[in-house]
C-alpha cells in the first residue's frame, strides 16, 4: 500500500522557500532513521517536528522530491510546499538559523585543519579533510563566517603542500600495477585512475593474493598490505587521488570518487543521485564478462564517460 505525496506550489512573485511536512510509518523501524539522516545531509533545517525547511533551488527541489517518493514507498505521507515567507519568521531570520546550523560543522573542520598544520604533511588526510569541505558549502547555503577562516587555512595547508616533498605525486612511467583478481567497482576505478592520470604506460596484474609473492619492482593496489589500499574511510581509489593530488588539478574526480566510495564501501556517505546507476553497470559488467582484462577495457569506457558527464559542470586545471 502506498501513502500520500503532495506537491503544492503556492503561487507568489518570488518563491524562496520550499517546506516538506512528513509522517513516516513505524515500520520498517529503521526507515525513519535513514529519512533524518537524508535530511541532515540535505542541510534540511527543522522548524518543528515532521517540518524540514530548504532555500528553494532545482537541486533542493528535486532533494525534496526524492525524499516524498521514498516516504511514500514505504506507506507514508509527505507533502511538499512552495512560500515566500513563513508566518512568525522573516526571510533574514531563517537565514540566520541556516547559517548557525553550520557553525558546528565548520568549527570541527577548523579543529582538524590547524591539527595538521602542527604536524607531517599528510595528504590522505588533508584529502579527507577537503571532501568534507565540498560536502559542506554545498549546504552552507548563505555563507557561514566561519567559512572565510577555514579556507584561509586550506590556503595554508596547500602552501605548505607546494613546498614540501613531491616524491609521492610523481611516480615512474612504466610500472607493473598488481592487485586482486576478480576486480569490480575499486579495482576497476583504480585501474582507470592509474592509466589516465598517474602511469599512463602503466601494465596491470591481476593476481590470486594467497599465492602472490610481492616483487619490489611492482606496485600493489586495494590489496593487504599494497602501496596504495584503503586507509580509514577511504577507498582505494580516494586514497590515490589524495597521494597524488589529483582533485586540485581535476575537479570532475570528485563526484566520481563519491560514488565509488559508496558503491565500495556500502556506508551510503555521500548518496548521489547517479550512484545506484553506476553499481547496476558495475554489475553487469562484472556479470557479463569473467575475465579481467576485459572488465578493466569495458570500465574505462564507463569512467571516461562519467568523466565526460561531469565535465559540464567544472573545469579541470591542466598540469603544470
Amino acid at each position: 500500500m502506498y501513502g500520500r505525496c503532495d506537491i503544492i506550489y503556492h503561487s507568489c512573485y518570488m518563491t524562496s522557500w520550499l517546506l516538506l511536512l512528513h509522517q513516516i510509518p513505524p515500520k520498517p523501524p529503521y526507515f525513519r532513521a535513514k529519512v533524518l539522516r537524508r535530511l541532515t545531509k540535505l542541510g534540511a533545517l527543522a522548524i518543528k517536528n515532521s517540518a524540514y525547511l530548504l532555500p528553494e533551488s532545482e537541486d533542493t527541489r528535486e532533494d525534496f522530491e526524492w525524499i516524498c517518493r521514498e516516504i511514500t514507498t514505504q506507506g507514508g505521507a509527505a507533502w511538499l510546499f512552495r512560500a515566500e515567507t513563513l508566518v512568525g519568521l522573516t526571510n533574514e531570520q531563517l537565514e540566520t538559523m541556516f547559517t548557525n546550523l553550520r557553525s558546528a560543522d565548520y568549527q570541527e573542520l577548523i579543529r582538524d585543519a590547524r591539527a595538521l598544520l602542527e604536524q607531517e604533511s599528510n595528504p590522505a588526510d588533508e584529502a579527507r579533510l577537503l571532501h568534507q569541505f565540498e560536502s559542506l558549502k554545498r549546504i552552507d547555503f548563505f555563507g557561514n563566517p566561519a567559512r572565510t577562516e577555514f579556507e584561509t587555512l586550506v590556503a595554508e595547508l596547500k602552501q605548505r603542500e607546494e613546498h614540501g616533498p613531491r616524491s609521492e605525486k610523481e611516480t615512474e612511467s612504466g610500472r607493473v600495477w598488481v592487485t586482486r583478481r576478480g576486480i569490480r567497482v575499486d579495482r576497476i576505478a583504480s585501474a582507470w585512475l592509474i592509466q589516465k592520470f598517474i602511469d599512463p604506460a602503466a601494465t596491470f596484474q591481476f593476481v590470486d593474493p594467497s599465492s602472490y609473492v610481492h616483487s619490489g619492482a611492482e606496485i600493489r593496489f586495494d590489496m593487504y598490505e599494497g602501496e596504495f589500499t584503503h586507509e580509514g574511510e577511504m577507498c582505494t581509489f580516494e586514497v590515490l587521488l589524495a597521494r597524488h593530488g589529483l582533485l586540485a588539478r581535476y575537479p570532475t574526480l570528485q563526484p566520481i570518487a563519491e560514488i565509488v566510495h559508496d558503491i565500495d564501501l556500502k556506508d551510503e556517505r555521500y548518496e548521489r543521485a547517479e550512484t545506484r546507476g553506476v553499481a547496476c553497470l558495475i554489475d553487469g559488467i562484472c556479470g557479463r564478462l569473467p575475465g579481467d582484462d576485459s572488465r578493466l577495457e569495458e570500465g574505462k569506457r564507463l569512467f571516461d564517460s562519467l568523466q565526460r558527464g561531469f565535465g559540464d559542470h567544472f573545469e579541470s586545471k591542466p598540469l603544470d
